[in-house]
Formats: C-alpha cells, structure tokens, sequence
C-alpha cells in the first residue's frame, strides 16, 4: 500500500508555497503520496497518514499555544511526525540556544528577559546597538532594533508586548557580509546560500527586500555549522543552520527545525534530497 503524508501548511498557504510544490513532484518519484493539509483544519483524520511533514506552518508563533496543543494531538493519534514533536517544541522558543551555548555551540551573544527585566537588561548596554526579539517568533516578528538608551528604542520598546524577549547585539556583517543558511536532509549537507538585505535595512527575509544568493561555504564555515546541528537533541531529518561570520568565527543565530525555508528553486536537488531523507524513515 502506497504510504501516505501530510504537507503540514497554514491556511494562508493551503496548496503549499509555490516554490515548495516541487515537493509533490518529488514525493510522487518516489512512489508516496503526498498532500497538502493545513494544521488548523479541524476536519482532517491526521490518524489516515503515515507521516506528517512540517513545512508552511508559518504561522504557529502567533498560536503557539494551539500549535504545542496540536502537536500533542498527532502524537496521540501515533504519526509520524517530522521533525520528531518534542524536538519541534523544544526548537519552537529561542532560549534553546542557551542550550547550545552550554554545550559549546557559538552563538550569537544572547540574553534573556521578561518584565521589567527587559529593561534592566537594555539599560547595562547602554550606547549599543541591539536586537530584540521574542524567543517564540519567526519572520522579524515584534522585533525592534535600536540603541540601547535612546529615546527612539525606549519608545519602540513600550510598543513591545508583554513576553519573554531574547536581547542581542547588532551584528553589522548581517549588512555588509549577509548571513549564512545552510541545508541538511538526514544528517547530510545539501546547499547553503548567503542572505542579504536591502540597502538600509538589516532583516534578510524576501518580505522585507532580502536577497539570497547560493554559495559555498568554507570549510570552517560548514564545520561549525555541524557541530550545531550535533548538539540538537536528536539528529533531526531535516534542518537549517543560520549564522554570521564575525571576526572569522561562524556564530550560530537559528537551529530551524521546525518551518525554515528550504531555497529549493535555488537548488532544486533539495526537494529530491528531503524526500529520501523521508523515505529512509518510513
């Protein structure tokens, strides 16, 4: 009998991205059925597939409760479910790079605070530019950036919602060097491209005029993304490793394992690789 999947989307994209279509050719290959199901339809049997496939859940920041609640649900209903669940929650809030970094892991020099803290936090980086994000988000989401002590982040700052926030400093090679995406299907390098942003800007996604650009990345560079992918909980089918080289160093800014976008029209091989990845597992 033909294995069947579920292309996890969101109902703002429910027959899948346009540039990940090319999945369903892939999947068809291979001899799997695969369809798109949007996660928030109340009337989809996730029991009737072999395997769910999370892919355009680009919205499960803004409903994360729903979201963890749903997770639940295909666990109870015993699918597969790719990325495995608990590694998707544990990845859904950023402090797991915390984690990282008590293992070794480089990454981006973070703080966490909530609260009054949050301030507290900005005040001892006074005179710097900084970042601040939610630790669930995705896509720039509540993200201001700015210098610590002025007016304009103090104010940008009271816009901000009541959350737990991830403080970084501003990096300026994301401008002048880009940041770094590098692809992995079942352990194994696929592709990597630099993303960009537009001239003034300093977020790379294409909502905002960011531009990606497929490259090699150096030796060290694909090292280092490595190693934070072997320091994820369980090695995952398939992932996005993002960082900046600063100072020669690669430091890690995301372990997407949840929704990252996959640069298949970029590299076309990729929708091939993450279905034998997939297969391997089914």
């Amino acid at each position: 009998m033909t294995k069947r999947i579920a292309i996890a989307t969101s109902a703002d994209w429910p027959e899948l991205l346009p540039e990940e279509r090319p999945l369903l050719d892939a999947f068809h290959a291979a001899g799997l059925e695969a369809v798109p199901a949007v996660w928030t339809d109340p009337s989809i049997d996730w029991s009737a597939f072999d395997a769910v496939l999370l892919r355009s859940v680009w919205d499960y920041y803004t409903r994360h409760l729903e979201f963890t609640e749903w997770l639940g649900q295909l666990d109870k209903a015993g699918v597969l479910v790719l990325n495995e669940t608990d590694q998707v929650r544990w990845n859904s809030d950023k402090r797991y790079l915390l984690e990282l970094r008590e293992q070794g892991v480089a990454i981006v020099p973070s703080q966490v605070a909530a609260g009054a803290c949050l301030r507290e936090v900005v005040a001892g980086l006074e005179g710097q530019q900084i970042v601040i994000k939610p630790t669930v988000s995705g896509a720039a989401y509540n993200t201001v950036r700015g210098l610590a002590g002025s007016a304009e982040l103090d104010a940008a700052m009271t816009e901000l919602p009541d959350d737990v926030y991830l403080v970084q400093p501003f990096l300026p090679e994301i401008q002048t060097d880009g940041e770094w995406s590098l692809l992995f299907f079942g352990g194994e390098y696929s592709h990597a491209v630099v993303k960009r942003p537009a001239a003034g800007d300093y977020r790379v996604q294409q909502m905002f005029g960011g531009e990606s650009t497929l490259e090699e990345p150096t030796p060290a560079i694909l090292e280092s993304a490595k190693i934070a992918l072997s320091a994820a909980r369980t090695q995952p089918t398939y992932a996005r490793v993002d960082g900046v080289v600063v100072n020669g160093r690669f430091l890690l800014m995301e372990l997407e394992l949840i929704e990252p976008y996959l640069f298949i029209p970029e590299h076309p091989p990729a929708a091939d690789h993450l279905v034998s990845a997939i297969a391997a597992q089914l």
